[in-house]
């Protein structure tokens, strides 16, 4: 079965204004977040990549663009599965302002049972995206080859919920797991079970440097901004 891998899409300008996109129209990659997209061809150098897919949103449009400007003829599908979580009511809203919020504690702590008003919850947004991964799978493995890799360009809280299906972690674990703006994930799907082959790797270790002010103990919700 195919290689997958799952790129996070780069820096947005949500991401640093600290707001919580989600379906949001009109975010895109802030500055940072252009030079990583920029960046994701020579990263990839030497991969190669069957079919691209991703989410319909802006900031993982304009994410996988330059590679598609590298590899002319590389075939790009959208799909909206795995598109960020549907937020509802909380979507535009400053991430500072949510801390206080009652429901964020559930999102921490016991996230399969956490539900956004006027959105979805995390237990759906894992469903999508895990039933969009399978599929395309054996669409990729029967036009390609069981020895393909093809490239999915999703978001934070999406990546991280794949992440868990494939270590067969319940989603009340995943807020353990963090991905990078443009990080790339890599999965090798078997018969018998998924390898979490690389997990959010940027080849920048910047993120790592012990910072003076406390980090935070919270995982964010959307996926965050990465290092400053």
């Amino acid at each position: 079965m195919p290689m997958l891998l799952l790129v996070r899409h780069g820096r947005s300008t949500a991401n640093t204004a600290g707001v919580l996109a989600g379906w949001s129209p009109g975010v895109g990659l802030d500055e940072r977040g252009a030079a990583q997209a920029a960046a994701l061809p020579a990263r990839l150098d030497g991969l190669p990549i069957a079919e691209v897919v991703t989410s319909p949103l802006q900031r993982c449009r304009e994410t996988v663009q330059p590679l598609l400007d590298a590899r002319p003829g590389l075939t790009v599908h959208t799909d909206e599965r795995i598109g960020e979580c549907h937020y509802g009511d909380w979507t535009g809203r400053k991430l500072a302002e949510l801390k206080d919020e009652p429901l964020m504690e559930v999102v921490q702590a016991h996230p399969s049972a956490a539900a956004f008003p006027g959105g979805e919850s995390l237990r759906a947004m894992q469903t999508r995206a895990a039933e969009a991964v399978r599929e395309w799978n054996a669409r990729v493995e029967r036009d390609h080859g069981p020895d393909a890799v093809y490239l999915m360009c999703s978001h934070g809280d999406v990546i991280k919920s794949l992440v868990a299906d494939a270590l067969g972690l319940h989603l009340d674990l995943f807020q353990r797991i963090a991905v990078e703006p443009c990080s790339v994930t890599a999965i090798r799907y078997t018969r018998m079970r998924p390898f979490l082959v690389r997990l959010g790797d940027t080849g920048d270790f910047a993120s790592l440097v012990p910072r003076e002010e406390p980090a935070d103990q919270d995982a964010p919700v959307g996926g965050g901004a990465g290092a400053p």
